[in-house]
């Protein structure tokens, strides 16, 4: 990178602000208008699904731009758990690139598929934590035309089908023209967000916002060095204390089940090393129906038919489980499902009391121009064509 400055997805990624193409320079980002909606009768009885695909700089000057992404992960899956589509909470997926490392391959135009849409955020957020700066080429065009051809994209027409790239090289970087990728991600009803990290007029200059204006998407310029500011409430300790109370409701099965569930702990603990708030904000997530492992947790394989216990291979069980009957397994998840159920609602019930507590506390947090509040503008801004409302 060239500018001097200052650690998503997975943390990876306050609230709302975006800027248009009409904005003023000095107004970075405006509050989203407040969403209104109507049922429609939806064109398919699918579970609605919103996939979001981050692009992140990692060169030498964007260690803010990923500090923030770890941080922020969970405040914007936690907006995200709120939104309804006709009537229905949609699933999450989120993918990861990063580009523009010298360390990443120049014949892949130092682009990196770090993540598949995936709906395992423990993933997204250790893929987040894995991340590593160091300075190279930021070609925008090719990481935009890689996502938009190599990722797994929904083909229903109400998918919300999202990409986010930050950065702050010019856009137009690169042997991939951004025109002819960002054509080729509206050709598959893919709008493009660009998240320039600099001044807004520098970004325009730089050619960002018309990187977004060619989809309709959203052009922001954003504070990627900023610091979240942790706001301490009197419930943040009890909310900590079920969180891990959860964490035993958890039964792992499974070749990799055991090792999912160190991850789980694993990423507690680096919410927690970045700062109180992430840790309490992740805690939240994982109350949400967006928070689900059905891959590894035996409550949520069962309750989502991933699996059928008759015919689970019992080698595949917990030592805990291990010689019980159907009746007696079955008996049990139902004990942690209920378990389970309370500790998430006694989370949300205390977070509210937070949000309130911390809403009274100060009026600031709702005009940062980071990453969350940019990115949670666009995609509330985005959603309503999708008849997605909160």
């Amino acid at each position: 990178m060239k500018i001097n400055a200052l650690p998503i997805i997975v943390s990876c990624l306050s609230l709302i602000g975006c800027v248009n193409a009409n904005s003023k320079p000095e107004t970075l980002l405006a509050d989203a208008p407040e969403v209104t909606h109507q049922l429609h009768t939806p064109a398919t009885n699918e579970t609605p699904k919103i996939q979001v695909a981050l692009l992140l700089d990692t060169s030498n000057s964007m260690d803010g731009l990923i500090d923030q992404a770890r941080a922020q992960l969970w405040d914007i899956v936690n907006e995200l758990s709120l939104a309804k589509c006709y009537g229905k909470a949609p699933t999450l997926s989120i993918a990861l690139y990063e580009y523009g490392n010298s360390n990443l391959s120049k014949y892949d135009g130092y682009t990196r598929k770090i993540l598949e849409f995936t709906q395992d955020l423990d993933d997204v957020s250790k893929a987040l934590f894995s991340l590593t700066t160091n300075g190279g080429n930021e070609y925008c065009g090719t990481v935009v035309q890689t996502a938009v051809n190599n990722l797994e994209w929904e083909n229903e027409d109400e998918t919300l089908k999202l990409i986010f790239i930050a950065g702050n090289e010019p856009y137009t970087q690169g042997q991939i023209n951004y025109v002819d990728a960002s054509q080729n991600a509206k050709e598959h009803d893919i709008t493009v967000n660009t998240m320039f990290c600099g001044s807004y007029n520098h970004g325009v200059s730089s050619y960002w916002r018309d990187g977004a204006l060619l989809t309709g998407g959203d052009y922001m310029a954003i504070d990627h060095n900023k610091a979240i500011v942790h706001v301490a409430s009197p419930y943040d300790d009890a909310i900590l204390k079920l969180n891990t109370k959860l964490n035993n409701t958890y039964i792992p099965y499974g070749a990799k089940g055991l090792e999912k569930a160190e991850v789980q702990i694993s990423q507690d603990d680096n919410a927690m090393s970045y700062n109180e708030s992430s840790a309490i904000k992740r805690a939240v997530s994982k109350s949400s129906h967006l928070y689900t492992n059905k891959s590894w947790d035996l409550v949520d394989a069962v309750n989502e038919n991933e699996v059928t216990l008759s015919k689970l291979n019992t080698a595949q069980l917990p030592k805990a489980l291990a010689g019980k009957s159907t009746a007696e397994i079955e008996a049990y998840i139902v004990l942690k499902t209920k378990e389970r159920k309370q500790l998430q609602e006694k989370i949300q019930q205390l977070n509210t009391k937070r949000k309130n507590y911390i809403a009274k506390e100060t009026t600031t947090l709702n005009k940062a121009n980071n990453l969350q509040s940019a990115m949670l503008a666009a995609i509330k801004k985005q959603a309503e064509a999708k008849h997605f409302y909160w």
